[in-house]
């Protein structure tokens, strides 16, 4: 089975730098007013899941809180230190979790539609 996740957005050109450039993850596919939606599709190459965008004319109304997280495992302590390193340079603050375990395992930041995602350290 694949999955995907599609989110709606008006930070499009915003969400691809940060999942793309700073989190490293691969652009899959894209298109341009298919129904009046412009979208792209992140993730890792042969792997069986996808974060899909979308942009309209609608504006999204989201409402998260802080137990909605989207978790992220590095398959390396040194692919770890990549991801920190990337979001430092993008000066990308990081922010306490609620849940403490995320406190001690990872590190949590917002993107840019101010969702927040952890990054777990494997070596915990």
């Amino acid at each position: 089975m694949k999955i995907r996740i599609a989110r709606h957005t008006s930070n499009l050109k915003e969400i691809i730098y940060f999942y793309h450039k700073v989190l490293g993850l691969d652009i899959l596919g894209s298109f341009e007013n298919h129904d009046n939606y412009d979208g792209v599709f992140l993730g890792l190459k042969d792997e069986n899941w996808q974060l899909e965008f979308t942009t309209s004319d609608e504006k999204p109304t989201h409402k998260t809180d802080e137990d909605d997280l989207v978790v992220f495992y590095p398959e390396s302590e040194t692919h770890f230190k990549q991801i920190i390193t990337s979001l430092k340079k993008a000066d990308i603050n990081f922010i306490d979790s609620k849940n403490p375990y995320w406190n001690n395992n990872g590190i949590t930041v917002l993107d840019p539609d101010n969702f927040r995602l952890v990054i777990a350290n494997p070596t915990k």
